[in-house]
């Protein structure tokens, strides 16, 4: 067992991106205790989601960042009393609600993501010293939350040992400068950057390692995309020839300055802004395009927060004549992937990332 006090023997932060991914479609405004009002996409479990105007400043503050759970009961856990288990073999989502054909599951619009300075201490630390087997496969985490029917099964995850042990992963105990939230994961969460939310676990109570792949539900059958669909870091003991799991972000990017139907006066100085991310290789360039994809001109990067962080762009739009405005934005990564113009189907409609477009129109 690990006390809160020896796990904060040793630190780590950054600037990173959550992403969620993965119940009913509504624009019903509701406040949660500690939270602003967020767009509800369902009550019980509680996933709510950040509107855009909250997306628009470089970080998501506390009370707006998104809230995703998959069970209904969630304890509050009190700090003083909180240990984590350290036990065992010692030694997707965001958009869905946009995706055509629709498909089954939380119906997410773009904002079930949010940017955050987290701070924590190094997963891999507290398993070097718990001790980690040369066998060791994967690390399963339990959070404190739990079903209403025990028919339902409870939320375990699973990383591969070298993720959980890459110098980023983290166990976090701060978010923003600030103790964690309540609907953010108190007293202490898992961060795993660059990897979608469902990895993510809140109000961690046990952390295992384990000999050989983990075959709880939410690995073996939630969260997961169709064999060689998608790029990114394979997760080969829980792959099989049809399916494996979802794990890296794709590169993607969304306008917060404008949404669909907003009208621009002619001659106004406009502006276009918004957020390009990836994985954890960097945004390279921003394009923007105003015919409908014939041309693309590049837009101007903001600050380079961090690896994990949202990249802001601005983009300076001609308000010169009046009539209808499609704009088109695509982001393209260091790594050399480029936002695609299709989807890319899949049954649970995960990995929404094609080029954006908002129409305006100058009057």
């Amino acid at each position: 067992m690990v006390t809160r006090r020896e796990l904060l023997l040793g630190t780590a932060g950054g600037w990173l991106l959550e992403r969620a991914w993965a119940g009913e479609a509504t624009d019903t405004l509701t406040a949660l205790p500690g939270k602003k009002p967020l767009i509800r996409r369902a009550f019980r479990p509680p996933n709510f989601e950040t509107p855009l105007a909250d997306l628009a400043p470089p970080f998501t503050r506390n009370d707006a960042f998104f809230v995703r759970y998959h069970l209904a009961v969630i304890p509050r856990v009190d700090p003083a009393t909180w240990r984590l288990q350290i036990a065992g073999n010692q030694c997707a989502g965001n958009r869905r609600g946009l995706f055509t054909p629709r498909v089954p599951g939380v119906q997410w619009g773009n904002g079930a993501m949010g940017n955050a300075l987290w701070r924590g201490v190094r997963l891999r630390d507290v398993l070097h010293r718990a001790g980690v087997a040369p066998d060791a496969a994967e690390v399963v985490f339990d959070g404190a939350d739990s079903p209403i029917l025990p028919a339902t099964p409870d939320f375990l995850k699973s990383l591969p040992v070298e993720r959980a042990l890459d110098e980023n992963t983290l166990i976090a105990f701060e978010m923003n400068g600030q103790s964690l939230p309540h609907w953010n994961g108190a007293p202490a969460r898992l961060v795993v950057p660059g990897w979608v939310g469902t990895y993510w676990v809140k109000h961690l109570t046990e952390i295992r390692v384990e000999p050989k792949a983990f075959d709880g539900f939410w690995m073996k059958a939630a969260y997961r995309v169709p064999t060689g669909a998608f790029p990114g870091s394979r997760f080969t003991s829980q792959e099989n020839a049809e399916t494996t799991p979802v794990t890296e972000l794709m590169v993607n990017s969304l306008i917060t300055s404008h949404v669909s139907g907003a009208q621009l006066r002619r001659g106004e100085r406009v502006e276009l802004a918004g957020k390009a991310w990836d994985s954890g290789a960097g945004i390279e360039g921003v394009e923007v395009s105003a015919d409908r994809g014939q041309s693309w001109r590049d837009a101007t990067l903001q600050r380079d927060l961090g690896r994990f962080a949202w990249r802001e762009f601005r983009f300076a739009l001609d308000a010169s004549r009046a009539g209808p405005v499609e704009m088109a934005v695509r982001a393209r990564s260091r790594s050399g992937a480029k936002q695609p113009d299709k989807l890319t189907l899949n049954p649970s409609g995960y990995h929404d990332n094609i080029v954006q477009t908002v129409s305006l129109e100058v009057v």
